[in-house]
């Protein structure tokens, strides 16, 4: 009986883990993605809220290479409830190949979820738009804290005609405390 429930149990598992390695429908990632340009600090510019970043401001991303070929992820933001920086430190591995903007992330031991980068500006890699394994996960990220209203209202009309729930945005303050310790 053990034997049986511990085999349910890894299945469940591994159905689990690997679900939230998908792909949101409509949702595809970019092709040509380099990742070398997209290594350095990202500022969060809007996101859709989840426990794990509620009540952040000043958030950003920090990619770098790691020693196994894999990019080490370095979230931060600061708790205006606590007045102290939180810090996630994770990893990430292509799921398809190397020019597809498509990992996998983990800050929680065996468990990865899905890292889709679905629009980026392929020219400078100044903006990025993400998603997760649903359409419950998104992030606006800017290589500036401050983006002008046009790529905003695109960033926003694309997200809502590809399923997000965007009246549901947040958009951290990036000037509201001491950049002490920042990235």
């Amino acid at each position: 009986m053990k034997t049986i429930y511990r085999a349910c149990c890894l299945v469940l598992m591994s159905v689990l883990v690997a679900g939230c390695t998908g792909l949101p429908d409509n949702i595809r990632p970019v092709q040509g993605f380099e990742l070398q340009r997209y290594l350095g600090t990202w500022y969060e510019i809007a996101r859709l809220d989840h426990p794990f970043e509620s009540g952040l401001s000043q958030v950003t991303a920090q990619y770098s290479m790691r020693d196994d070929g894999g990019v080490k992820v370095v979230n931060r933001g600061y708790a205006m409830n606590d007045k102290a920086w939180q810090e996630a430190v994770g990893k990430a591995y292509f799921v398809e190949g190397v020019t597809e903007g498509y990992l996998k992330v983990s800050f929680f031991g065996p468990f990865y979820g899905s890292y889709v980068i679905f629009e980026l500006d392929k020219e400078g890699y100044q903006y990025a738009f993400v998603a997760g394994p649903d359409t419950s996960y998104l992030w606006f990220l800017s290589r500036t804290p401050q983006v002008d209203k046009a790529l905003m209202e695109k960033f926003i009309e694309q997200a809502k005609r590809l399923g997000f729930d965007t009246d549901k945005l947040i958009f951290p303050d990036h000037g509201s405390v001491p950049e002490e310790g920042a990235h």
